[in-house]
């Protein structure tokens, strides 16, 4: 019985970290670096001329990739969003595997 009051109670830590999360997005965030293609641009001869830095978004929507360029303060908040979503997965795997031992652990009922 002890055993599952501790699943029970890792359970509801798993749930109230998840509840606690706000915004939530898969896929990753990119600072790039450009050149602007132009002759005459100083970034055409210099590295260090570059143009940006430019955030990119890249994810899936529909089964295809998807990029979109951010805002600094849009890229801020997406790498929280992407953080969470992260975390959320870790703490489904852990919650899918204490599920599983819990249900393993249990007695057989005799029918």
């Amino acid at each position: 019985m002890p055993k599952k009051k501790s699943a029970e109670r890792r359970i509801a830590e798993i749930k109230e970290k998840i509840s606690g999360m706000d915004l939530v997005c898969a896929g990753t965030l990119q600072e790039r670096m450009k050149t602007c293609g132009r002759s005459y641009c100083r970034c055409s001869e210099d590295p260090e001329a570059m143009h940006g830095p430019y955030y990119e978004w890249t994810r899936y929507v529909d089964g295809r990739l998807v990029s979109k360029t951010l805002s600094p303060e849009q890229a801020r908040v997406l790498e929280k969003a992407i953080a969470n979503y992260r975390e959320i997965e870790n703490l489904l795997n852990a919650w899918k595997q204490i599920s599983a031992e819990s249900i393993l652990g249990m007695k057989k009922q005799k029918g």
